[in-house]
């Protein structure tokens, strides 16, 4: 190993420690879940947990461990090979079927991760002579996935419909065959949804398709948590879903892509993350499996988490503190500096609030915040507690 290039990148890593944007991982002893128990030395320290996307609460649900452990003993351990080898069970294909279902798609393409679906999705489907146009907020793996397309590439600013209107126009102007406009459905950093009805609209007017990330809302957004496009009410105007198993819906790993069956068929020939990365493992694909099942008949996990975030959200607004607007569980609270955003996190733990600061290049500079989620896992005193324990250490670092 050269030792120049050892040297570089120590010195990029002290730079990023100097500017207040290094990141930090906590070793968690338990499973996830609204109260937590963290390593600190020989001890477990417990924790109230403000930041995990277990919205419903489903990620340590019993019957969900216990598909899990079923399919172990079932299925086996893991496929040691992609799918179109030797990597397709029979529980693949049946949780394909019931996300196509629970969305109202003809079929669905498991991936490991929606980072790979997103990935995967534009560059199978679209070619030189079509345009993409993307929500400048749109999380980093639409960004990577647009890169990787032929497609012409046209951004419009976060949830703007007079710049949507004028990139579709452009597009039109210079001759593209197919339009593809991509956004996220809740925008995972700021906590809102987006204006679906107006982007159908605007589809419908110049020709466009619409493809939807909700990884943020699949689950307890929406009737029966079917996510962004049954709660605004567009349903199936959108043509394309990408989500995640890896939030609502237990919590464990793997992505989705649900559309059309001859848009599934083809991304099943060509997507290059689907292609050349293994199947989910049998256990992953049984438990979330089971999470589909429950979350569509919580309806009383969905109003408890609404609860707490309105109790959340009318708390912290009491006490003075700066909160983006938004009606999701996703409540971020600015802080706008990344050094402010690290110690409020820091005095937030020694309270025993779990949380992250947030900050550059997960958000713009000058933006950073503490992204507090919450769940249904919570009750009213653990609201209470958090707010508390927030209002105490604002006051502390001069916030409020």
């Amino acid at each position: 190993m050269s030792a120049s290039f050892l040297e570089h990148i120590t010195a990029t890593l002290d730079t990023i420690r100097a500017d207040g944007l290094y990141k930090t991982e906590r070793e968690i002893v338990t499973p996830q879940s609204g109260h937590i128990a963290i390593a600190d030395g020989v001890q477990r320290r417990p924790m109230l947990n403000l930041c995990a996307n277990n919205y419903l609460g489903l990620a340590d649900h019993p019957e969900i461990i216990a598909a899990a452990k079923q399919a172990l003993d079932a299925d086996g351990f893991g496929m040691a090979s992609v799918r179109f080898i030797c990597g397709t069970q029979t529980i693949h294909r049946e949780l394909e079927r019931a996300i196509a279902t629970y969305l109202g798609k003809d079929d669905a393409i498991l991936f490991a991760a929606c980072f790979d679906a997103n990935g995967g999705v534009f560059e199978p489907l679209l070619e030189a002579e079509d345009a993409i146009i993307s929500d400048s907020l749109n999380h980093a793996s639409i960004i990577d996935g647009v890169r990787l397309s032929k497609a012409k590439r046209y951004r419009y600013a976060n949830s703007d419909m007079s710049e949507l209107e004028d990139r579709l126009k452009e597009a039109n102007k210079e001759g593209a065959r197919f339009k593809l406009i991509v956004t996220d459905g809740v925008f995972s950093m700021d906590g809102f949804v987006a204006n679906l009805p107006a982007i159908c609209e605007l589809a419908e007017r110049y020709g466009a398709m619409v493809m939807v990330d909700d990884c943020h809302a699949t689950g307890h957004l929406g009737p029966e948590g079917k996510g962004t496009p049954a709660l605004t009410g567009v349903g199936q105007r959108v043509d394309i879903v990408t989500g995640t198993l890896g939030k609502t819906l237990g919590g464990a790993m793997g992505g989705f892509i649900a559309a059309a069956q001859p848009i599934i068929d083809l991304l099943r020939q060509r997507a290059r993350p689907y292609l050349f990365s293994n199947s989910l493992a049998p256990s992953i694909a049984a438990g979330s499996l089971k999470a589909i099942e429950i979350a569509r008949h919580a309806d009383d996990r969905r109003a408890k988490l609404m609860r707490n975030t309105s109790r959340f959200r009318e708390g912290m607004t009491k006490v003075g503190f700066e909160l983006l607007p938004g009606d999701t569980p996703i409540i971020p609270v600015m802080l706008h500096e990344a050094n402010l955003a690290q110690d409020m996190a820091r005095e937030l733990d020694r309270r025993g609030i779990y949380v992250a600061g947030f900050f550059f290049p997960v958000v713009p500079k000058g933006r950073a915040r503490i992204r507090t989620q919450m769940s249904a896992a919570l009750d009213d005193s653990d609201i209470d507690t958090a707010i508390a324990a927030f209002t105490d250490a604002g006051r502390q670092l001069g916030i409020i």
